[in-house]
């Protein structure tokens, strides 16, 4: 049976996230996910694509405290739960919402690493991000994601894609929440309904990949690959996907090792030839 083998947190969108062994799961995804985001002087949200330096922005959680790492600089010490702050719209992709502002000392420090001015923003806990509902129910919601809560991609799907490529890459390149194992490549093509511990998952998309997995996120040098040979394994409708797009129907709580149970399956996204 399929078994959850990692589960990554991305605090800050864009930055570096981390693994840990279980982590609590509520009604944005998993806690604290893309809690925080940086925006420019328009309110627009940055990202690797805009600037790679992103990737070299460390985060980890301690206590009651978020730290994030620059190459440099001193640490920056965040409160986990952070209140106050002004209202300031910011815009992810077409998505128009009110964030918070953190404080002037946060961009002062973000700004000085990455030479150009940017705010840092937090998504407070009673404010909705509903989920495009062309994929999604009322009910569904995420942070300062791209449009999920959660991206689910298996171990099997890096490993043939590493079979095409002179220089192996990690996992992290392709940012995923939850890696799953003991299950053939690209098995979560097919899977629409999952259940790992009490929490079912949908799956209602695939993920269409932009530039970001070809940035080294030890050195935040721009490669052609894995962008190249996605395009010549996974390309439909002129894009390139690689993992599922995840919601969730519930909180609760996951754990490295627990088993994935496939509830439904369907029809291959994107409907490409099976690898094998």
């Amino acid at each position: 049976m399929p078994t959850l083998s990692q589960i990554h947190l991305y605090p800050i969108k864009s930055l570096a996230g981390f693994q840990v062994q279980q982590w609590p799961v509520d009604h944005n995804g998993l806690r604290y996910d893309r809690k925080w985001m940086l925006v420019d002087e328009t309110g627009q949200f940055l990202s690797q694509r805009r600037l790679p330096a992103m990737a070299l922005l460390k985060t980890g959680i301690t206590g009651d405290s978020l730290q994030v790492f620059a190459p440099g600089q001193s640490p920056l010490q965040l409160d986990l739960n952070p209140a106050g702050g002004e209202d300031l719209a910011v815009t992810i992709w077409h998505d128009h919402c009110l964030a918070k502002t953190v404080s002037a000392a946060a961009d002062e420090w973000f700004s000085t690493f990455l030479q150009q001015p940017c705010r840092l923003v937090y998504h407070p806990d009673d404010r909705i991000r509903r989920v495009d509902p062309r994929y999604a129910l009322p009910s569904d919601q995420t942070a300062f994601s791209d449009g999920f809560p959660m991206l689910l991609v298996s171990e099997g799907s890096l490993q043939t894609l590493n079979q095409t490529l002179t220089q192996p890459i990690g996992m992290n390149r392709f940012r995923p929440n939850l890696v799953i194992a003991d299950c053939e490549s690209f098995a979560e093509d097919h899977w629409r309904r999952v259940r790992i511990n009490s929490i079912e998952f949908r799956l209602p998309k695939p993920c269409s990949r932009c530039s970001v997995p070809g940035i080294d996120p030890e050195t935040a040098i721009s490669d052609k690959e894995p962008l190249a040979a996605l395009s010549r394994l996974r390309t439909w409708h002129n894009k390139v996907y690689f993992g599922q797009n995840a919601l969730h129907d519930r909180s609760g709580e996951l754990a490295v090792g627990q088993a994935v149970e496939i509830l439904e399956t369907g029809e291959l996204q994107p409907p490409l030839p099976s690898p094998h």
